[in-house]
């Protein structure tokens, strides 16, 4: 990500192109942002310079998965 020293909003859907993963942001502390699955699950730390906004498909797969766990947990 090119935007210089600040990190992503929290709640931004932004794509992580070391893992090729798509998560919501959480928060940042350091030199790290930590993301979480759009659909739940295990957060993780990524470099600024390795996330990029999410594109408007990984956005949907980051939204049908979501939607996808709830109806698995008994929620939708």
């Amino acid at each position: 990500m090119s935007t210089g020293t600040e990190p992503p909003c929290v709640g931004a859907l932004m794509r992580d192109t070391r893992r090729d993963r798509v998560g919501v942001v959480m928060g940042a502390f350091g030199a790290r942002v930590y993301l979480r699955p759009a659909g739940g699950g295990v957060e993780w730390d990524a470099a600024p310079a390795d996330l990029e906004p999410a594109d408007g498909r990984a956005e949907l797969r980051a939204r049908v998965a979501e939607l996808n766990a709830e109806s698995s947990r008994g929620l939708g």
